[in-house]
Parts: C-alpha cells; structure tokens; sequence
C-alpha cells in the first residue's frame, strides 16, 4: 500500500501518462489520477481515475475479466469527420480520437476487445447560448458504441448539472456525485474556455451516489 503523497510512493504508471496528475486518496484508499478534459488514463493497477464534467464526456473501459482500464474526458464530438483535424496537436479533444486511443491502450497492454465493458458519464447541458454541446456528445458516444458493437452496461448523462466521477476499473464500481452548488460556474468558465480554445487552435450499475 501506498504512503503518503508522494508520486514515488504511486504504482507505477507507463510512460505516456507520466503527465497526469496521480496522488493518494485517503479517502478511497487508492492511487488517483485526477484527468482533465482532453486527457485520459489507463492503468493496469488498482488505481482510481476521477474528473469532473460539464458538457464533457468521460467514458470509463475496462476488460471485466482483467480489470485493466480508464477513463477518458472528451468535449468535441468529431465521428469520422476527420475535416475537423488540424496540424498534429492533442487529438484526445475529439471523441473519436479520444476513444480510439483509449481503448487501443488497453488492447496493446493484454486487454481483449470481446471482454470489454464501457460506463458512460457527462454530457451536461451548462455552457451559456443556444448550442447544447452537451447533447451532441452524448448522441456521438451513444452512436460510436452502437457502430463498434461495445457493451454498455451503465450511463449517467444529460441534464443540467456538472458531475464528479470516479472510476476504479479493477473492479468497475463508480462513485458519481451531482454538483448543485452556485459554484458550479467555475465548471462552466473552464469549459467556456476550453471550448473557445479547441475551436480555435489547431490540433496538437455499479455507480454509487455520494
């Protein structure tokens, strides 16, 4: 077991995810990765994976036989169209890249596609204006899972509140809590910006209530 904070006291992580934010949570007793949008963490420990979404969507995969697993956090639903794609920065925006990628992780590290098992999260409606960027997310990840026949076996999306997710993909179980607070409008300024700023750069149940 883990002592302290210390990230040398952390499980081992590979090395692509040596960017994400990883501590130990007292409170669940797990190394965490906290993810934030347009990241994502696959781990083949007992970790915990939480983020908090907005209009985002977090999908949370796993081989149910392994217990290998992540979470992703995504905002802009591409679904092929790759028009959208500039320059070669962070693809993991775009949900399609952001699953793609994500699931890939898994299979390349001993996963197996026909024992995976996805749980879906996000997709609020809370930015300001007429565009329900929330919606068009969920469509999108409903639509992918459909097209590459995955098992979705739990989902908690739409609505008009942020969500605090976290995921452990040893064993699957959820911990989601609904963020009503007034303060909320600082979940709704990061994905202002966020948004303002993908769109404008080019490109570099088991849940338990809480």
């Amino acid at each position: 077991m883990a002592v302290g904070y210390e990230r040398d006291n952390l499980p081992s992580c590979w090395q692509e995810f040596n960017h994400i934010n990883r501590y130990w949570d007292k409170n669940t007793g797990k190394s965490t990765a906290k993810i934030l949008p347009g990241e994502y963490y696959v781990t083949a420990h007992d970790e915990a994976i939480t983020t908090v979404l907005g209009s985002c969507i977090s999908a949370c995969i796993r081989d149910k036989k392994t217990g290998l697993g992540g979470m992703n956090h995504f905002m802009l639903p591409v679904n092929g169209d790759t028009s959208m794609i500039k320059g070669s920065g962070r693809a993991e925006r775009y949900g399609n890249f952001a699953m793609e990628q994500m699931i890939n992780d898994i299979l390349r590290n001993g996963g197996q596609r026909e024992s995976l098992e996805i749980k879906v999260f996000g997709g609020g409606r809370v930015l300001k204006g007429t565009m329900d960027i929330g919606k068009k997310n969920i469509e999108f990840v409903n639509e992918y899972v459909r097209l590459e026949q995955l098992v979705l076996v739990a989902e908690d999306v739409g609505g008009l509140y942020p969500r605090k997710v976290i995921y452990m993909p040893r064993t699957g179980k959820v911990l989601m809590k609904k963020l009503y607070s007034k303060h909320n409008a600082t979940i709704e300024d990061r994905d202002e910006t966020y948004y303002e700023r993908i769109t404008h750069e080019e490109v570099k149940s088991d849940i338990e209530l809480f």
